[in-house]
């Protein structure tokens, strides 16, 4: 079935429609297709704004932790009255009060290796912005297998990094390139090392710029650079990302397009 715009969403999404790298087409892309945020936190918060304001037709919030009074400081779709509240809940209540033509499906539930294929099933775009890195291997190996864009965002302190994966295609690295056979790594959190909270809401918002590209596609193809920011000191970089022939991922012939 055709999908069409009624009369209040033209009026809602106007200043996006009237861009001629979205227009109707892309928003009505934009309404028909499903996203999936892995974390509602710091990153996960701007990203499930700007994509409900966006007018993504569905999302899926997955996030297994509660609000912390701590987060108020960052994670800018929860107030004082959501503290000790499941983060992914709420998420979806602010999406409610935002734009009623987008469906949410809050899920409170730790992603694996075990769940992330079913989790992610059937979404066009997959945002992960967790703060834990083996949630971010199965994340990223579920997305591959799937052939699903994966929009990848991380912060720290003052510094962030994001970069666009769609490994299965034959000149475009996946997240494994990057990382490697990602051994076991230490990690310092948010609560360890601190982080500014206005650089959290950057690398969600060029997250979500990402995810809408990978819909309704427009300008350069990101896919195979990764953007690193240092906003002490208001520096960006770009650099290539390859494709590695070893990779213990991508390599295989089944998922070479």
């Amino acid at each position: 079935m055709a999908v069409t715009l009624g009369e209040e969403e033209r009026a809602r999404y106007a200043r996006q429609i009237i861009l001629r790298e979205i227009g109707g087409g892309g928003q009505r892309r934009l309404k028909q297709a499903t996203a999936v945020v892995i974390g509602a936190g710091g990153i996960g918060s701007p990203v499930i704004a700007y994509l409900a304001g966006a007018g993504i037709g569905r999302l899926v919030v997955i996030d297994d932790d509660v609000v912390d009074r701590s987060n108020l400081q960052r994670q800018i779709l929860f107030g004082t009255a959501d503290i000790d509240a499941p983060k992914a809940a709420q998420a979806a209540a602010a999406v409610a009060r935002h734009n009623p033509h987008v469906s949410v499906a809050p899920i409170t539930a730790r992603i694996t290796a075990d769940n992330a294929a079913d989790l992610i099933a059937g979404a066009a775009v997959v945002v992960d912005g967790c703060d834990n890195f083996a949630t971010r291997l199965a994340v990223a190996d579920a997305a591959l297998r799937q052939r699903i864009p994966l929009v990848s965002a991380a912060v720290g302190q003052f510094e962030g990094q994001l970069a666009v994966y769609r490994g299965w295609e034959a000149d475009k690295p996946c997240y494994r390139c990057l990382v490697g056979d990602a051994p076991d790594r230490d990690e310092a959190t948010c609560a360890e090392q601190g982080v500014l909270g206005p650089v959290t809401g950057i690398l969600g918002s060029m997250a979500a710029l990402e995810a809408i590209r990978a819909v309704a596609p427009f300008g350069e193809d990101p896919a195979g650079r990764l953007i690193l920011l240092d906003l002490l000191d208001l520096r960006f970089r770009n650099i290539r990302v390859p494709k590695d022939p070893a990779c213990p991922a991508c390599s295989k012939g089944d998922m070479v397009s």
